[in-house]
């Protein structure tokens, strides 16, 4: 009887005609408010605001001029060598003395440089036309370093000259002494061949590492020079490691590229 009671009471008055409305709670006025303002800040955002982004490859410090392999124009024993790696010789200055069966045949710098890496040692047999030495083509010790970086084929397109570029470099701790602070100078106009990588590095080993993904974009970054600094270059610390930093020394690079309007990835 109760329920029946309750029923027919709403049969006689189904509309409720004589109560007031209730558009909405207090809190759901407030949760609308915030949502206006939250959708009027973002779309402020998106027209006068701007995003950076990034993109990363792996490179190597250098000299600009690249490296070359010195190859052994005869086969025998080396029994001496005559500089060590670091030096920088004249073009046609003596490198190693090999051992022949027609005599000792000196192996000479053929264009001059900075010897970067020796392969051979004293008591080393090599044969003709082995690799025997690398060596980087400087005019002097003071010629400054560049970093260049290898990105894949495609990512060269979005790198603009100018941009500013933060350099990881593996042998100088980051926790503590920060990037290498850098430029974009260049950027090749078309993917380097193995081959091509092999000539300027002077490694077939580093041709293969920055190729392993496909013929790569070279990106030549200028180092922004110091004064003030033991290594000669600008860091994102104050002083930069306490020693300077070593040519065919691996870094990661990360490019800034040119900041964009949200609204931009919006618009055809």
């Amino acid at each position: 009887m109760q329920f029946r009671e309750r029923a027919l009471s709403r049969l006689r008055s189904p509309e409720d005609l004589d109560l007031p409305v209730r558009l909405a709670r207090p809190q759901g006025r407030l949760a609308l408010a915030v949502a206006l303002v939250v959708m009027a800040a973002a779309t402020v955002w998106a027209v006068t605001g701007s995003v950076s982004s990034k993109v990363t490859a792996s490179g190597i410090l250098t000299h600009a001029e690249g490296s070359y392999t010195l190859q052994s124009p005869v086969a025998g024993q080396v029994t001496h060598v005559h500089a060590d790696e670091g030096q920088l010789l004249r073009p046609g200055e003596p490198l190693l003395t090999v051992r022949t069966d027609e005599g000792d045949r000196e192996v000479e710098a053929v264009a001059g440089g900075q010897l970067t890496t020796v392969v051979a040692r004293a008591g080393t047999v090599v044969a003709a036309g082995a690799d025997v030495a690398t060596l980087e083509h400087v005019s002097g010790p003071d010629e400054p370093l560049v970093a260049v970086l290898y990105l894949p084929g495609d990512g060269g397109a979005v790198v603009p000259v100018g941009a500013e570029v933060d350099l990881t470099v593996q042998s100088v701790p980051r926790e503590r002494f920060g990037v290498l602070r850098g430029r974009v100078e260049a950027v090749g106009g078309a993917p380097l061949t193995r081959r091509q990588l092999s000539g300027f590095l002077g490694d077939e080993h580093l041709a293969e590492q920055f190729s392993r993904d496909g013929n790569p974009v070279a990106v030549l970054v200028r180092l922004e020079r110091s004064r003030a600094t033991e290594s000669g270059y600008v860091w994102s610390s104050a002083d930069g490691p306490p020693r300077p930093v070593a040519s065919r020394t691996p870094v990661t690079g990360a490019v800034h590229l040119a900041e964009q309007r949200p609204v931009d990835w919006l618009l055809p």
